[in-house]
């Protein structure tokens, strides 16, 4: 982040680099029969409702421990194709968000506060107002951590469905983009990752311009970078 508390193309390579790596990775579980790609193919591809259940619950347990959302997106895509994958991956995403936040709010408040401090607070004056509208745009900046962020808003006074309904809708573009890298698509495959980096790119800048807009008027220190500051990222 710049001093003034943009992101920079750096974070936006950041973000990039995570997308490059798990595509080489999937495609490399793929060829070589990894366990991921081994788990999709023997419980769930092919399996009607009751695999796409599985994959559902087993996404949101994972994201909900921290794994990073973007596999599980290409993960779906491999598994569903990409506008299934897309879907049932954003469920997922979205429930996992759900269990990280319930615990916090109802079980680990106590672990949550030891663990993050002072971020709470920070969190929660940059959520406060517009939950919705703030929680999408944490989730449309390729930086930050989602786990973190779920847990820290948990703790504070941000009401549920808002942060929530928001971050569905800004998990959705990254969703989307992953399922698009893990799917098989009719396109050569040079083809569909340099259109996952494209519009991987086009969303990291979408959140930057909305970034822009919407701390206008605040405090550096209620900007998501701040409030959660030396926290390991999982790619948002």
């Amino acid at each position: 982040m710049r001093p003034g508390g943009t992101p920079t193309p750096r974070a936006l390579l950041k973000g990039l680099a995570v997308l490059l790596t798990l595509v080489a990775a999937g495609f490399l579980a793929e060829s070589l029969g990894g366990l991921d790609t081994a788990w999709i193919d023997d419980r769930v591809r092919g399996h009607g409702l009751s695999g796409e259940l599985l994959f559902v619950g087993t996404g949101a347990v994972f994201t909900a421990f921290g794994l990073p959302r973007q596999m599980v997106g290409f993960l779906g895509g491999y598994a569903f194709g990409l506008l299934g994958g897309s879907l049932l991956a954003l469920v997922a995403s979205t429930l996992g968000c759900a269990l990280a936040f319930a615990y916090a709010r109802l079980v680990g408040r106590s672990f949550v506060k030891r663990r993050f401090g002072g971020r709470i607070a920070r969190v929660d004056r940059f959520l406060a107002g517009n939950p919705f509208s703030m929680a999408l745009l944490i989730r449309l900046l390729p930086v930050g951590s989602n786990l973190a962020t779920n847990l820290a808003a948990g703790v504070t006074s941000v009401g549920a469905l808002p942060f929530i309904g928001g971050s569905a809708i800004g998990y959705l573009p990254q969703t989307a983009i992953f399922a698009l890298a893990g799917s098989g698509v009719e396109v050569d495959p040079e083809l569909r990752i340099t259109l996952s980096v494209v519009l991987f790119l086009a969303s990291g800048m979408l959140g930057v311009y909305l970034y822009r807009r919407y701390r206008h008027g605040r405090s550096l220190d209620d900007t998501p970078d701040h409030a959660l500051d030396g926290v390991d990222s999982d790619a948002v």
